[in-house]
């Protein structure tokens, strides 16, 4: 039974020793050299085969200009419904694609100038002194590089490479289609001068030369043809954000190889953002001087007609005495005329109004209500919310997918209209009123005109006609005019605070320090994680330490790995420090007898936890280092079940311990002679049906009594404790146990085997040897070692150390790699 003190020594063992564990992680010192090499390879492999990226930005401020020249009879003003909503539709106008469509289009960014680098193409853009004018209505070869090289600072090679290719594919840029074109398969090659239309099947256009850059001659330039949808989407990733300082700031950046290109794009990209914004904000004065100038071809006419019945009634008539006559009443009904024409401006621009409103969606071309002489402020602001919500409704068709929004759009489009068409038949019905009135006063001055005489009263009607056409004129051209000083006062709302500039610096990336700090980091902690998992999962007793952990049994031995063929290390070697290891546990074991007061032949059972830990190799050169210091010894092969020792002294096992047991040879028949002096062997024999039995026998007693008579030390090469028990039949035999350890191979749970067996007695004076040792920090063993009773076999290792052939590499490496072989 396990007792507490054994479970204490179990639990002790659990722990993880963070010392071995740094000591192994040294041990592995070439490991991590080696993965961080490679790591560090691979950072300067990919840092030297990527494009450096640089990054730029422009500032712009949204603000809500108001026309100076506008007043409340002339307010043509395009409502955007405040700084804020006007921000969000910058914004979102800026990352659009029908907006970014108009800038590559206008840069022609989907035509790429490359340079050859050793591992890519980088771009040249804005530092070349040529580019390619193409045009748009003919094919251009698409995907592939074209060569251009300047020989002269006239002539040009101009060379397209198609490979194997039947036929190539072009891009028509004017409506974003492709066809194909066969080549043959030939490569393509020509001169040409700069400046010189170009008509090819696969290239129809020019190539320019700017004067103000330097031409490189023998410089090979490459030209390629890019999908529009694709350059318009790779530029559609623009950085547009609102500053969190101030609502009306927007920031734009921008990352890309190109420096040059990315400033040119972003300036661009505002400045056509102005040019529409402006544009949209100048629609109503455009739309107004649109119908102003449509009313006054018709007033022209009408105008010229009256002009002309006056001038032919002034043939033949004293005008002066009409005039005379008839003054007050032409004064009082012109006045009236107009007047009346006024309400009827009114009327009839509310009657096309609320015609145009019932049979059209588009509410973007109405004209301002003002140039018909309205300045009710409910139809002047409802005419101005139709037509920003109108031209929202057009613009967000391109840049939003969400139905949901021009539901909403629609919504309020409709719910304006609606108030609008009210308003209008409001409107109308004062206005009718109104006109009532005034034809009730015309009425009442055409009586007093008809008592005139009849020439008079002709020329009072066409005069009052003239004047009235002549003043309607008037007023529509002051209008005019009025419409056309509003629309060049319109200032735009979107002002630069920064445009983008090449200033120098502006590097984005990759971070090509921060790449080798992460291959450091990676590789070391690759190896780090191989050499955490090994030793977590690692069962095995490597070091000194973690015998001492796992038991309270003292170590009295530690052996080194076995440095010959055979298993007579220390016979062949006897300099060496595996022999001295195995000395200092003879030094030991004679202490022990002298602690103890052993006198007589004294009897060392050698037994271990299972099979392959190097027992007989233990036991056979202990016996051997005992011979060597001229101690009559003897070896007895016990494990009847898988003899070994005969083996190594080149004797056969036909007759052995089993025979004298059952009682067919003599202790003298069964003893063989070995070529090392003083020392004696006897093998197991033949293997029994009943090993156990035989070794629990009378005659094993007999046998080791007559022993006792004839040597000073026997060695008892036993089964495996751990498998058998046959070893524990014999420990009553010994004055001492040997328990046999074997580094990297022996599992730490063996030793409750050993543990058990010792706390119930059932061995008795046990120590243990630690065999197979290898000082190396991969153990996590590398600091020296030294336990019990004169473990110190490798002090004088530099000093008994012979001569050794230097190991090779490969040697060196299957060393380091493998575990120690095995013993027996």
């Amino acid at each position: 039974m396990f007792d507490t003190k054994d479970l204490k020594s179990l639990a002790e063992g659990a722990s993880f020793d963070v010392k071995a564990f740094l000591v192994k992680l040294l041990g592995h010192w070439k490991l991590f050299v080696l993965f961080i090499s490679v790591a560090l390879y691979w950072a300067y492999y990919v840092n030297i085969r990527k494009e450096s990226i640089y990054g730029m930005d422009a500032s712009i401020v949204v603000k809500d200009e108001s026309n100076p020249m506008f007043s409340n009879n002339t307010n043509l003003t395009f409502n955007w419904g405040g700084t804020s909503d006007k921000v969000q539709t910058v914004i979102t106008t800026l990352r659009s694609r029908t907006h970014n469509e108009r800038v590559v289009d206008k840069l022609q960014f989907y035509i790429k100038y490359l340079r050859k680098g050793d591992y890519f193409y980088p771009d040249a853009y804005g530092t070349i002194p040529f580019k390619a004018v193409i045009n748009k209505q003919r094919g251009q070869l698409a995907n592939m590089l074209i060569r251009i090289k300047p020989i002269s600072n006239t002539q040009f090679e101009f060379e397209a490479d198609f490979g194997e290719a039947k036929e190539v594919m072009l891009y028509h840029y004017v409506d974003n289609s492709t066809s194909f074109v066969p080549t043959n398969g030939k490569k393509y090659f020509n001169r040409f001068r700069f400046n010189q239309e170009i008509d090819l099947p696969f290239f129809n256009g020019q190539i320019t030369l700017d004067s103000s850059k330097p031409l490189n001659l023998n410089e090979d330039i490459y030209i390629r043809f890019d999908d529009f949808n694709g350059t318009v989407g790779s530029y559609r990733g623009i950085g547009v954000n609102a500053d969190a300082k101030a609502a009306s700031v927007i920031v734009l950046d921008m990352q890309g190889p190109n420096k040059a290109r990315l400033v040119e794009y972003l300036n661009s990209t505002v400045d056509i953002l102005r040019e529409n914004e402006l544009n949209s904000k100048n629609l109503f004065a455009v739309n107004t001087i649109r119908f102003i100038d449509s009313t006054l071809n018709v007033i022209e006419g009408q105008l010229k007609d009256t002009e002309s019945d006056l001038k032919n009634f002034r043939k033949n008539t004293n005008v002066y005495e009409l005039e005379t006559g008839g003054l007050k009443f032409t004064e009082e009904i012109s006045n009236l005329d107009l007047e009346q024409d006024n309400i009827k401006r009114k009327l009839a621009f509310y009657n096309f109004l609320k015609s145009y409103l019932e049979k059209n969606t588009d509410y973007s071309k109405l004209p301002a209500p003002a140039v018909a002489g309205i300045d009710d402020p409910n139809i002047v602001s409802n005419v101005s919310k139709l037509i920003q919500l109108s031209i929202d409704r057009a613009e967000k068709t391109f840049t939003v997918k969400n139905q949901n929004l021009y539901k909403e759009l629609d919504s309020q489009m409709e719910s304006v209209k609606k108030v609008l068409l009210n308003n209008i038949e409001s409107s109308k019905s004062a206005l009718s009123i109104d006109l009532k009135s005034i034809n009730n006063r015309i009425n009442k001055a055409e009586g007093s005109i008809s008592q005139l005489p009849d020439k008079q009263q002709d020329y009072i009607n066409i005069s009052r006609k003239y004047d009235l056409k002549e003043k309607i004129y008037s007023t529509f051209l002051e209008k005019r005019s009025e419409a056309d000083i509003v629309k060049a006062a319109s200032v735009s709302d979107i002002e630069f605070i920064d445009s983008a500039k090449d200033v120098g610096g502006g590097f984005r990336g990759p971070k090509r320090s921060i790449n080798y700090v992460l291959a450091i980091i990676v590789g070391f902690f690759l190896p780090f994680l191989y050499v955490l998992i090994k030793a977590l999962s690692d069962t095995n007793i490597n070091t000194t330490q973690e015998i001492t952990q796992l038991t309270k049994i003292p170590i009295i031995g530690v052996i080194g790995k076995k440095n010959t063929e055979n298993n007579l290390s220390v016979f062949e070697k006897p300099k060496a420090p595996l022999a001295e290891s195995f000395r200092a546990v003879r030094s030991s074991l004679q202490f022990l007898s002298k602690k103890h007061n052993l006198e007589g032949t004294k009897i060392l059972m050698l037994t271990s936890s299972i099979s392959g830990e190097g027992k007989s190799f233990c036991s056979i050169n202990l016996a051997t280092v005992f011979a060597l210091s001229e101690k009559k010894t003897v070896i007895v092969g016990l494990d009847l079940r898988k003899p070994k020792i005969f083996g190594d002294f080149k004797v056969d096992n036909n007759v052995g311990v089993v025979n004298y047991l059952v009682g067919q040879k003599t202790v003298d028949e069964i003893i063989y002679k070995s070529h090392i002096p003083n020392l004696d062997i006897i093998t197991s024999g033949p293997i029994p049906p009943n090993p156990s039995e035989l070794l629990m026998s009378e005659a094993m007693e007999d046998l080791i009594n007559e022993l006792k008579t004839k040597y000073d030390y026997i060695i008892l090469d036993t089964p495996p404790v751990g498998l058998v028990a046959d070893a524990l039949e014999l420990s009553h035999y010994a004055d001492a146990t040997l328990y046999v350890v074997r580094q990297a191979y022996t599992k730490r749970g063996m030793l409750s085997v050993v543990n058990e067996k010792h706390l119930r007695g059932e061995l008795k004076n046990v120590s243990i040897i630690f065999n197979g040792f290898q000082n190396k920090a991969k153990y996590g063993y590398g600091y020296g070692y030294g336990y019990g009773y004169g473990a110190y076999g490798y002090g004088y290792g530099a000093y008994y150390e012979e001569d050794k052939k230097p190991k090779t590499l490969k040697e060196k490496f299957l060393d380091y790699i493998n575990f120690p072989k095995r013993r027996d």
